[in-house]
Formats: structure tokens, sequence, C-alpha cells
């Protein structure tokens, strides 16, 4: 598999487990697009799954997810020099399908001016009128470069707004998606820009974008004086027509030893490992900084995360290291272990599982449909996912969040 991988991979070390992470909108009338009146389902797409995971745009049409989307994120560009740069130029714009592999049955040509991924999902937007796709800057291992971005604000803006809107891909891109993990504050590396950092970078971008959509993923720690707190995240809400909370990662193998805990739980519970790391923490400490419920959409992962070693089926065990998986120990997708390690247990509304001495924790079609009724009641504008792939090929988990 790529370097870039998910959000938070072995890389994520126990610096990230700190993190909390580790991967219908109110405000400015004037500058935030219309689009944030509507609930949504916004699901990643990444950019390296085309390799090994096999996974390309016409699996998104077949899965059934594409009419239950109505956003795509596109994972990930790359932040360097101070501008947004192309992230994998043969899976974005480079690579044939013939008919098989087509979105629409169609196969390329040899000469056609735009082929790759970003070909692909303008087909699947002229199959799905409302479907829209933004372009996902940074992510876990091209966070570093922001630091150099956040220097010159507007020069970043235009580099993105130049890349975003390349006539090579026109039509493509309906927006940019910021992923800085994290303004302020440490994740790969640790970022010293200061608190008015994210403010401004996201004030150029709407600036430069217009009527464009600007969005951006941002921390879950719900800690007091956690990653939240190190950004100013409040003020650069009026710029950003959402924020993808990224509630998941909490917790996972990157701590070898254990405990074993959920890494995605939607509230606390009896012997969390660090308070604070729950996605109602998070959620309720955005909210109380002035930001609108409905700028906020709940994160939920297509994927489990897990340890060996462990004798214990509660929460809460000791462990000897990641579990063994297909592309990254500790890290795996949802459609494998919902048969290769079924459900045995819930916790803090999602899910855990013992099968031999692995421990996973993941979200089903059952608790996902907990945190979608979470984020109905606490009246957030929807929820997004990491990422498409992780799903079955009939799309259970996407099905479970439309609903």
């Amino acid at each position: 598999m790529s370097r870039f991988r998910r959000k938070s991979f072995s890389a994520l070390l126990t610096v990230a487990a700190a993190a909390g992470l580790v991967a219908g909108f109110a405000a400015p009338a004037a500058t935030a697009s219309t689009e944030a009146s509507v609930g949504k389902v916004v699901g990643y797409f990444t950019e390296w799954g085309v390799y090994d995971r096999n996974y390309h745009v016409k699996n998104i049409e077949t899965s059934g997810s594409a009419s239950k989307l109505t956003h795509i994120n596109y994972a990930f560009g790359n932040v360097t020099n101070g501008g947004c740069a192309i992230g994998d130029a043969y899976a974005d714009y480079q690579k044939t399908y013939d008919a098989a592999g087509s979105v629409d049955g169609v196969a390329d040509t040899w000469d056609q001016p735009l082929a790759g991924s970003f070909n692909q999902l303008k087909k699947l937007k002229a199959m799905h009128p409302g479907l829209k796709v933004i372009w996902s800057f940074g992510g876990w291992t091209w966070s570093g470069g922001f630091g150099q971005a956040a220097q010159n604000p507007a020069a970043f803006a235009d580099s993105c707004y130049n890349l975003v809107n390349d006539p090579r891909w026109a039509g493509v891109f309906d927006g940019i998606d910021i992923d800085w993990e994290y303004p302020n504050a440490c994740g790969l590396s640790c970022d010293t820009s200061g608190a008015e950092a994210s403010k401004n970078l996201m004030s150029a971008l709407r600036a430069k974008f217009g009527s464009q959509l600007v969005t951006a993923a941002i921390t879950a720690d719900g800690t007091d004086g956690g990653k939240i707190d190190a950004a100013d995240y409040a003020g650069a809400a009026q710029y950003v027509d959402w924020y993808n909370v990224m509630t998941y990662d909490y917790f996972g193998a990157f701590a070898a030893q254990g405990p074993t805990a959920p890494h995605s739980p939607l509230t606390s519970y009896d012997g969390i490992p660090t308070p604070g790391f729950y996605s109602d923490a998070a959620i309720q400490k955005l909210k109380s900084k002035g930001i609108a419920s409905g700028k906020l959409l709940l994160g939920i992962g297509f994927y489990g995360r897990g340890w060996t070693g462990v004798t214990q089926d509660a929460p809460g065990g000791t462990a000897t290291g990641a579990a063994p998986a297909k592309y990254e120990p500790g890290i795996e997708d949802y459609k494998v272990l919902k048969t290769s390690c079924p459900a045995t247990g819930t916790v803090a509304g999602t899910a855990y599982a013992k099968c031999g001495s692995n421990w996973w924790s993941y979200d089903t079609p059952s608790t996902i449909a907990g945190k979608v009724d979470y984020a109905r009641t606490q009246g957030l504008g929807g929820a997004m996912f990491w990422e498409l792939s992780g799903d079955t090929t009939d799309g259970e988990l996407i099905t479970a969040v439309a609903k």
C-alpha cells in the first residue's frame, strides 16, 4: 500500500494517541456556500486505493454508495513549498481504464485529455448530478507542509485555487478540504504556527474560493487544553462550510500493551483510558466555543483497530502488540472484520470483538445507526467517514449512515 494510507497509520506512535484522533449551516451568509443547508453524507476516497486495494471510482457506483453520498472527499493532495500540489499524478489523472473498469462502461482512449480517477469522478458526477467532489489536502503524512503555507496564506490559497480549478480537470472538483493534523499542535510532526494560523489560512481560502466549498477535517481531542483548544477553530468556522470532526482513532495498538479500548467511542465509559477521548466530548467542546451544530459532521470509521495477545473479552485488557491485518498491523477494514472477527459486545455506542487472542473495535450497521441518531438529536450537519474501500461490496455501512 502507498505511503499515504490512512489519516493515521503505523507512523502513529504514542504521541498520536495523545492526539485523540488518530484519518444545515448557519454562518457567514456572505461567504459560506448554501450547500451547507442540507444533510451531508461525506465519504473519503483515497487515491492510493487503486493499487493494492483495487478500489476504483467504479466501486463507488457498483456498491450503491454513489446514490447515498452527498459529497466525496478525494484524498490527498500534497502540501509543499507553501502551496498545494498533486499527490499521485498517475492515479489522479494518467491511469487509463478499460471498459470493464470504467464507471460508465466506456474505455479510455490513448489520446483523451484527462484519465485516471479524476476522469472517472467526472463521469460519476454526470451519472449523479447532485453529487459533489472536494479535493482534500494534507492528511497525516503531508500535514507538515501547512506550517510553511501559514506563513503566506494568500499565496497558499492562490496555489490551491489554481490547482483545484486547473482547466485540465475542469468540472471535477467543487471545492477544497483542508486536513491539517494539527494546527499549533503535534501530529506526525509538531506545528508552532500559533493559534490564529488555521483561522488565517481558512480566511484566505474563503476569499479566493468564493462560493466554492471550503471545508476542513479537524481534531476530535476533547480533553482540557488539548488539540481543539490549541487552535482557533471557532474563529475559522466563519470561513468554512463545515468541519469534518475526526471522531475516531482515539485508541489503538500504537499503545502496544493496551489497555484495549474502542477507537471510536461515542460516549465515555467506566475505565476509558483517557478522559475526553470520545466523540461527544469533542462535539460538546466545539459547540461550547460557539461553533454552530450544523457546521459539525460526525466522523465514522469504516475500519477497526485491534491488538493481539489479549485474554480479556471486555475493554481494558492488556495486549502484546498490534493484531495482524492485511495492509498494516492493528488496522483492518470492516468488510474483513465482520466475518473474520464478528462483534461480541458493545461499549460507549460502538462495537468490539474478541476472537482467539485478537481484540478489535469497530462500528457496525447497528452502532452507526446509533451514531446517526446522535448526530440528528445534536442538530449536526451530517456525517463523514473514512473511507469508502473499507465497506462491503454492497455498502452495508454507508447504507446505515445514509439512513
